[in-house]
């Protein structure tokens, strides 16, 4: 059995990241941050965050690198305005093509002045009022926790009102628990047929814990369940705590459901999840994705191997990812012999015993990348792949650890 010690969660480490800067930023207060190693998305929250506070108690203004990090542009945009800041981001790739309104316009009713969506930098400056934000719920969470993020630090009292379901709402939980534990109230959170209400207390200070560990992540750690699954050696997973707020924490469960041999961490008296060979095993489902859109690629893996015709929906948000990642997902499963039929919103996979392998590129997004590598395991050709180095952006010692762990045999980085 082979046995993988998975990353420390990018979600959580943004998270931890914001809290932990505010705190030293408000109170003084610091804190030992057990983060392991950073990508490329938590690297550029950390090093937007020293920039940020390294203009002093009356900021002036700092470029704010934010790579491809969605999490990082969309967290510090309020909290810059919470702050009462100007600050030039600097987004890259498709990043500047992802959407920023309605939060922009949000903030700018609310005393921020930003710059038109699309421009580079996208410049923002004044100090952000509270009081009401109205949100539709189908968007990004990350709008939400960034509101989250910065409006305990201003004066009044502040309402994020949600029109409509909330999707990824795993995330924005998380957002809370990662303020609760640095002395953040949480919120009042109403839910009605309609949407939600969340009510937020100004006037807070952020105090840092004396110690925060980040947990182990559930999205990366699916690529090692399929690759448990698919392959010939089961393989042991450490770090993932069966209490994870993460919503990616289902994929576990949805492919129990879908015949997968797996051993949960609550289960194992050592804490561990195992994912086992189980290919033969596997049959089609249905799942619902559009609280966690991240699992969509491991999950249509899965499906063109299962027996039976296998449907993925809600995943409409996933064409603004690092990729137009529905897009990505079926032409790359396609690509390797994969029967998949792309809708708006949706993908529909009729399950093969093996996939045939072939030559393939990763779109420029790492969940492809990861996506591509595990494929291998179900190929009857070598996988010949492009752009692996996209996974630095979430897991930068992924292909080195598939290496280790002797599962890339019948794949070829070019």
């Amino acid at each position: 059995m082979k046995t993988i010690d998975i990353i420390p969660s990018k979600s959580d480490a943004h998270r931890a990241l914001i809290c932990a800067a505010l705190s030293e930023y408000m109170s003084g207060t610091l804190c030992d941050l057990e983060l392991g190693t950073l990508s490329e998305d938590t690297e550029a929250t950390r090093k937007c965050l020293v920039a940020m506070l390294a203009r002093g108690e009356r900021p002036e203004g700092a470029n704010l690198y934010c790579g491809e990090s969605g999490s990082t542009f969309r967290f510090l945009l309020p909290v810059a305005g919470a702050m009462g800041m100007r600050c030039a981001f600097h987004p890259r790739g498709r990043l500047a093509e992802r959407p920023m309104e309605p939060l922009a316009s949000e903030l700018r009713a609310k005393g921020m002045t930003i710059s038109e969506e699309g421009g580079v930098p996208y410049t923002a400056e004044g100090k952000l009022r509270s009081g009401d934000f109205r949100l539709p719920g189908n968007i990004s969470s990350q709008f939400v926790s960034g509101l989250l993020f910065a409006l305990p630090m201003l004066e009044g009292d502040s309402r994020i009102l949600i029109d409509g379901k909330l999707e990824s709402s795993p995330y924005v939980e998380m957002t809370v628990r990662t303020q609760r534990d640095f002395g953040i109230e949480e919120p009042l959170i109403t839910s009605s047929g309609e949407g939600c209400e969340i009510r937020i207390k100004g006037g807070q200070t952020y105090r840092a814990p004396a110690e925060y560990r980040v947990e182990g992540d559930w999205s990366n750690a699916a690529f090692w369940i399929c690759a448990g699954v698919l392959g010939e050696e089961a393989i042991a997973i450490n770090g993932l705590d069966p209490d994870s707020l993460q919503g990616d924490k289902a994929i576990a469960d949805v492919l129990i459901k879908a015949g997968a041999d797996i051993v949960l961490p609550q289960d194992d008296p050592e804490g561990r999840l195992i994912a086992r060979p189980s290919r033969e095993r596997l049959k089609a489902f249905s799942c619902d994705v559009s609280g966690t859109p991240d699992m969509v690629p491991a999950l249509a893996l899965i499906a063109s191997v299962s027996r039976g015709k296998s449907e993925i929906s809600g995943a409409a948000r996933l064409r603004i990812k690092e990729s137009d990642r529905l897009r990505s997902v079926s032409s790359t499963l396609s690509a390797l012999g994969a029967g998949v039929e792309e809708y708006s919103d949706r993908l529909v996979i009729k399950g093969r015993k093996r996939l045939a392998g072939g030559a393939v590129g990763t779109y420029g997004d790492h969940r492809i990348a990861m996506m591509c590598a595990v494929a291998s395991l179900a190929c009857r050709k070598k996988v010949s792949l492009t752009g692996s180095e996209s996974v630095k952006k979430s897991y930068p010692a992924f292909f080195e650890l598939f290496e280790e762990a002797g599962l890339s045999h019948n794949l070829k980085l070019i």
